[in-house]
């Protein structure tokens, strides 16, 4: 029999780390999210239109789909990929304040995307999460991948035992970053996976929703077109990619964003909107100010319905 819903997705027998998830551990889920999400609270004509292939918006305190779009259709998720990368990184305990080396390894040689970590260059294991979660970049995630205990191959069969476990039955991941669209899943996991993220995980919650980071006084290197390079030492800071982390209109408890051709622009986030504690999910909308028009409207759409009803009317 149903029990209460943990965070509007889950029904945890026990909180387990990577290590646990390696033996017999598993998680048991509620069922609020089925295979087929319904819309059951809002009024179908009153939906918005979105551009993005698929959409999941769930309501975390009844454990309802308020909206959903394509949600169990299986699609690349590019750099929502990271999300899972961090929870294992956290589970392993490693510590943070160790330094690592960024080296050809962690060089993306897939996609040829750039990154502002210098091969040669050393940081933290905190600062590389932080770059991970809050730039998205890839040698960052990488590099966190390649010096897991055991190593990548270790790593990326973790993070598929994970998935597991949390009954991401259509989610597989190859590899750490979100570069291959062979790192795959749908919009009814990826809400399974943020709400657990979310819900124990506090370290993601506040990296993720930081509008920026910095890493301090760094050496940089400036080429200009008529002079000579010259060395220079200057803060380096990184913007978050998802723009409403620096939005006073947004209440957002977890984020994190993803591109690649062959995933479009994608977004989860947890967040509190008209008074709901909601997730949101969008797979493959065809450009960065589509998939923020899609966040904004479905915001605006939690807005007027919220405001149409009464205190006595609300179940």
């Amino acid at each position: 029999m149903k029990s209460a819903v943990l965070s509007g997705l889950i029904l945890l027998c026990i909180h387990t780390g990577a290590a646990a998830l390696e033996g017999q551990a598993t998680l048991q889920w509620s069922n609020a999210i089925g295979e087929a999400p319904s819309r059951q609270t809002f009024e179908a004509a009153s939906m918005p239109a979105l551009s993005a292939h698929s959409v999941l918006v769930f309501d975390q305190a009844t454990g309802q789909p308020l909206l959903e779009k394509n949600a169990t259709q299986q699609t690349p998720i590019a750099s929502i990929t990271k999300l899972m990368t961090a929870m294992l990184v956290i589970d392993a305990g490693q510590p943070l304040d160790e330094t690592i080396t960024i080296t050809n390894a962690d060089r993306d040689t897939l996609k040829g995307t750039g990154s502002r970590l210098a091969i040669g260059a050393s940081y933290t294991r905190g600062q590389l999460l932080h770059l991970a979660l809050i730039a998205s970049d890839n040698r960052a995630a990488h590099a966190l991948g390649r010096t897991y205990p055991g190593g990548m191959e270790r790593f990326v069969a973790t993070m598929n035992r994970t998935a597991r476990a949390l009954n991401m039955h259509d989610t597989v991941y190859v590899e750490p970053t979100g570069l291959s669209s062979g790192n795959r899943s749908t919009a009814l996991d990826l809400a399974r996976l943020v709400g657990y993220a979310h819900q124990n995980y506090p370290e993601i919650n506040h990296i993720s929703t930081a509008g920026s980071y910095t890493l301090g006084t760094q050496r940089v290197v400036v080429k200009t077109k008529q002079k000579k390079k010259q060395v220079q030492y200057r803060p380096v800071a990184f913007n978050n990619t998802n723009r409403f982390t620096r939005a006073e209109d947004w209440h957002i408890g977890l984020s994190k964003t993803g591109f690649i051709n062959e995933a479009g622009h994608c977004l989860v986030m947890q967040a509190q909107v008209a008074n709901r504690d909601v997730i949101i999910v969008l797979l493959d909308a065809q450009g960065t100010s589509r998939r923020a028009g899609d966040a904004t409207r479905i915001k605006q759409w939690l807005e007027s319905y919220d405001a149409r009803q009464t205190p006595a009317s609300r179940t």
